[in-house]
């Protein structure tokens, strides 16, 4: 009988089950209660907490092997933020992409200033999976006019790197006084439901 990886050991379930389980909640729009029905479907009684502890056990141990067999991501970034509610509170989410639409980084802040633009930098430019940019293409938003100088000059960012802003209509959600001068004469729509009038809140 082959001998179990250390990683799974103490776990009673077979390897191949507990790594298809966390497979499926990763790759697929499942709860963990799902996930916990797939499983009885296929002979195995196991409870939804279970599953959840198997995916904060193993779903970083695959992202960090699989990360290098991703395609690296390309030169021509697009930064921009936007304004969502996360367990009954509103924060940013700051997001970068590529042009071809591959996700670099993500990360959720409670402020729109220029320190949480300079950490997604930071956190993007040190994953070796990601060359540094040729262009990054913003928004109007004017955290990325002092962000960006910033991190060229800590050297995390190549001075050569050009940046370009992107005048485009969209609908993000934000609070309607965090729009910018800009934003309301380009004729960016103010959306009505933001923190500001959030009963929630």
């Amino acid at each position: 009988m082959a001998t179990r990886p250390a990683i799974f050991k103490w776990r009673q379930t077979e390897p191949g089950l507990i790594l298809c389980a966390v497979r499926w909640y990763l790759r697929y729009s499942l709860s963990f209660r799902d996930v916990e029905e797939l499983l009885e479907e296929r002979g195995l009684k196991t409870d939804h907490t279970t599953v959840w502890r198997w995916v904060q056990c193993y779903a970083p141990e695959l992202e960090q092997r699989l990360r290098r067999y991703l395609k690296p991501t390309n030169k021509s970034w697009r930064v921009d933020e936007t304004y969502l509610r996360v367990k009954g509170c509103w924060c940013y989410l700051y997001r970068a992409i590529d042009s071809a639409g591959a996700t670099i980084d993500f990360r959720l802040s409670a402020l729109r200033d220029a320190e949480a633009a300079k950490r997604l930098f930071r956190k993007a430019l040190s994953n070796s999976s990601h060359p540094q940019p040729r262009v990054i293409n913003t928004d109007l938003a004017p955290i990325y006019g002092s962000a960006i100088p910033d991190i060229k000059k800590e050297g995390t960012l190549r001075r050569r790197c050009g940046t370009r802003t992107i005048l485009k209509q969209h609908s993000r959600a934000r609070p309607p006084s965090d729009q910018t001068s800009a934003e309301r004469q380009a004729g960016v729509p103010r959306i009505p439901g933001g923190a500001a009038n959030d009963p929630g809140l």
